[in-house]
């Protein structure tokens, strides 16, 4: 997020109390309405979740969140699946040339000693372990080459191994948006970077 733009000087006190429940409710009249055929959330925790599941008619049907193999998601990754909401992977490659973007998958050593056994990238074998989670993962490329080499993971054989998964678990861990942009200690909004991710 840039912080100035055309004259908008953004600063912690121009954030606004974010009305969740109105929100979601108008969500549904449009799908109600037939203007979506589903509709879900981003960057929610499971608090947040819960507090939707507690008065919602229409559940989400997805949370996009930043998940890698460097930031697993495994706690929200769970509760979701325990709720039917599918996870969906923003950042699946860390977002390598983005401000916040870091290069914790495509220059993992784990990644590439894999990559290398199997014949594959190291996008591959980042983007096979989101599929295998059980999730899909938004990947921006312009590149067709490389869109088509992010689909042939679709086509594998064999699944990632145990010995390659329990390698992947030792990747350490790394959030490339932290969100203290949208914290402000004296609200409105969240107090802090915890609150903003429960």
């Amino acid at each position: 997020m840039k912080r100035e733009t055309e004259g908008l000087n953004f600063t912690k006190e121009s954030l606004l109390e974010f009305d969740v429940k109105g929100t979601w409710e108008a969500m549904e009249e449009c799908s109600k309405l037939g203007l979506a055929k589903s509709i879900g959330v981003s960057n929610f925790g499971p608090k947040k979740l819960s507090q939707i599941l507690q008065f919602c008619s229409i559940p989400p049907a997805v949370n996009q969140v930043e998940m890698n193999v460097a930031w697993k998601q495994e706690k929200l990754r769970e509760y979701c699946r325990d709720k039917g909401i599918h996870a969906s992977a923003w950042s699946p490659l860390a977002s390598n040339g983005s401000s916040w973007g870091s290069m914790a998958v495509m220059e993992s050593p784990i990644l590439k000693s894999i990559a290398e056994a199997r014949g594959t990238t190291v996008a591959q074998v980042a983007l096979r372990w989101v599929h295998e989670q059980g999730s899909t993962a938004i990947v921006k490329s312009f590149n067709k080459e490389r869109m088509r080499d992010n689909l042939r993971i679709l086509e594998w054989d064999e699944p990632l191994t145990e010995d390659e998964l329990e390698k992947i678990r030792q990747i350490p861990p790394c959030q490339g948006v932290r969100g203290d942009v949208f914290v402000n200690e004296n609200g409105p909004g969240y107090t802090s970077v915890d609150e903003l991710w429960e």
